[in-house]
């Protein structure tokens, strides 16, 4: 199941690579923040928990990200219409 995720978040971060700040950068630069902080508490640090933490603020970025994606598509389509 990670690697699928992990594929789907490798994915992401390429395709919103040149649009700026958005919401998966931002996603993953939380998901950084909150599994090195959960890494560290927890007994025994692991490298996997960063990457998981990682791969959970992309995903979540990236379900934030797709609606206003589609509305702009949507705009363009619809102006092309008129």
């Amino acid at each position: 199941m990670w690697t699928i995720l992990s594929i789907i978040a490798i994915v992401s971060l390429i395709a919103f690579s040149t649009r700026g700040p958005n919401a998966i950068w931002g996603g993953a630069t939380a998901g950084l923040i909150i599994g090195a902080i959960v890494a560290l508490v927890r007994d025994g640090f692991e490298w996997s928990t960063i990457w998981k933490g990682i791969v959970i603020g992309i995903i979540l970025g990236l379900i934030t990200g797709i609606p206003p994606l589609i509305a702009e598509i949507l705009r363009k389509l619809t102006k092309r219409m008129e």
